[in-house]
């Protein structure tokens, strides 16, 4: 038998999207097989799966060569193969073909979406979309709600105490936001009355980070024209706007019962633990969403490219969505094992976050 080596795999000067017709079948069959059922797949299957005829020799010889390259491992010794991570983010990147949904599934999403449209709030909303995004996908999903970008409507100051006041932030939306705010001693009612004004002559139409520059530019050029009570009332108002903007933003996750199916053994529990411990540090995952509001369409992580969920072994697969004015302004997607059905999954995530868009005005 000639010695093979595995650089004859691929052509010159290229890299592994350069596999030849011959391994990017095997290394489809491994892969889609372990998608498919989570098993190692053996050379005498992949003999009779593959389109060209070829014997369990020749396939060993293929596969010694891909898990050469890091393509695909065996779990035991007389094991078949499975893919790694690094052959996982090759087939998707490189192999697989991410059909467009049909019309057929594109009307079950926009049915199923489409009663979160009249949802009493955008967190309400988002709530309903998810549970249905958990069930077409059969995997966790998640979302990263907007940051405080409400447009205001009004604004009005009530006292509680004599050093403090609740602050009635009203949304062009209909949603009601109250703080409470620090007074300074000595502060009339007068003085909050013209602090509402004030600010109501500003902040119509804004977001809360909009009318934050807007107030902070006017209040410098109106000192002349209000008293200092005033001006201190309107200068707390502003900071109690600062430095909230991650806070204000709510991770919500359903359908953690959809990764409890098909499990094949202990390990497969224990990866589940540790993914549902990972759900459990919300900021880690807020940080981890909130990265992908830089980058237009889907994004996905496998396994350890992304760190937080690599003790797990799970993917992710997220795609941001947008506000009236087409800024972006939370995520969407799926969190999984790295045998999700990717060809679908993206497709479906793709087409949530656009009709959730679409739902909020975007």
């Amino acid at each position: 038998m000639a010695h093979h080596d595995p650089i004859h795999l691929i052509a010159p000067r290229a890299g592994l999207a350069q596999l030849n017709e011959r391994s990017r079948d095997i290394f489809r069959q491994i892969v889609e097989s372990y998608l498919a059922t989570g098993e190692p797949v053996g050379s005498r299957n992949i003999s009779r799966l593959i389109a060209m005829p070829l014997s369990p020799a020749s396939v060993r010889n293929v596969m010694a060569d891909l898990e050469q390259l890091g393509l695909i491992y065996a779990p035991h010794a007389s094991a078949g193969r499975l893919p790694t991570e690094l052959g996982l983010r090759f087939f998707v990147d490189a192999l697989m073909q991410v059909g467009d949904l049909n019309d057929a599934e594109r009307q079950s999403i926009q049915s199923q979406l489409t009663s979160v449209g009249q949802a009493q709030s955008v967190e309400a909303a988002l709530d309903q979309a998810l549970t249905r995004l958990s069930g077409l996908t059969r995997a966790a999903a998640v979302v990263l709600t907007p940051k405080s970008n409400a447009r205001l409507k009004h604004i009005e100051f009530v006292r509680l105490e004599p050093e403090k006041a609740l602050v009635i932030l009203v949304g062009e939306d209909g949603q009601v936001e109250n703080r409470v705010l620090s007074l300074p001693p000595g502060v009339p009612s007068s003085a909050l009355t013209e602090a509402g004004n004030f600010l109501n002559a500003r902040i119509r139409g804004r977001t809360l980070a909009e009318a934050r520059l807007e107030l902070e530019t006017a209040l410098g050029e109106a000192r002349a024209e209000l008293d200092q009570l005033t001006q201190k009332v309107i200068s707390a108002g502003i900071a109690s706007w600062s430095g909230g903007e991650n806070e204000d933003r709510q991770l919500i996750v359903r359908g953690h019962a959809n990764l409890l199916e098909d499990l094949h053994a202990l390990e497969d529990l224990e990866r589940v633990r540790l993914l549902f411990d990972d759900l459990e540090t919300k900021r880690g995952v807020i940080d981890l969403l909130g990265r992908a509001e830089t980058a237009e369409g889907v994004r996905i992580f496998i396994g350890s490219e992304n760190k937080l969920f690599s003790l797990s072994g799970s993917s992710t697969i997220i795609s941001p969505y947008r506000d009236a004015a087409g800024h972006i302004v939370g995520v969407l997607g799926v969190i999984g094992p790295t045998r999700l059905n990717y060809a679908r999954v993206i497709p479906t995530v793709d087409y949530a976050a656009r009709i959730v868009s679409r739902l909020l005005g975007g």
